[in-house]
């Protein structure tokens, strides 16, 4: 898989057919585009890192009175969250009431106590990938450093042993094998918004491509 190329990827979501008005969910929780799966599809550029939680580790720094890095042991000590969310893929699936848990994105500033300039942040992961959000959105009540879904540790293929969770934004903004938090005064483009994603990636307006 380390040698498929991104930028053909990218022409053939373009081509993609919206579903039509019969597959919508009655329920009205499916974005435009979407389709419901009970699966967890396993979508990763280039090969899947290999990390135990031992080896883990999570830089945080940039724009932060306290910079510091965290290990498994130290994560899991502090104040977690179970939530129930929907995930969206830009490669158009839907899966509803996911499991996860993890500790809050509002629990880590807390901790860095990030500085008046800071506006974006970029997570870093094993691996090189990296994607953007401005900061405030990280702010949201279902955003989670996440080790754990539907009841067990997470899996590698999904991003274990921790990864982002920005449930409200299509999945590439959820980045696997999290090591990485930088706090920027600026924006720039990550991993697939550099091959011609959208910068934002909201699944309710088709942010797919920019």
């Amino acid at each position: 898989m380390a040698d498929w190329n991104p930028v053909k990827r990218v022409a053939k979501l373009r081509e993609a057919k919206p579903l039509r008005k019969a597959e919508i969910d009655p329920l009205k929780r499916i974005p435009p585009g979407q389709y419901t799966t009970t699966k967890f599809p396993v979508l990763t550029y280039g090969d899947t890192p290999e990390i135990t939680p031992k080896e883990w580790y999570l830089k945080i720094g940039g724009l932060v009175e306290k910079p510091l890095t965290l290990t498994w042991e130290e994560l899991r000590a502090l104040p977690s969250k179970e939530i129930v969310c929907d995930l969206h893929c830009v490669t158009r699936w839907s899966q509803l009431d996911m499991k996860w848990e993890g500790v809050p994105f509002r629990e880590l500033a807390k901790l860095v106590v990030p500085k008046p300039e800071a506006r974006f942040v970029m997570q870093q992961c094993f691996g090189g990938y990296t994607t953007n959000l401005p900061l405030e959105e990280l702010y949201d009540e279902e955003v989670l450093v996440a080790y754990s879904y539907d009841g067990k540790p997470l899996a590698r293929d999904h991003g274990g042993p921790v990864r982002m969770l920005v449930p409200k934004l299509y999945l590439w903004k959820s980045a696997k094998w999290l090591n990485g938090l930088e706090f920027m005064p600026n924006d720039k483009p990550g991993f697939w918004e550099r091959y011609g994603y959208h910068n934002h990636g909201d699944p309710w307006t088709e942010e797919r491509f920019g």
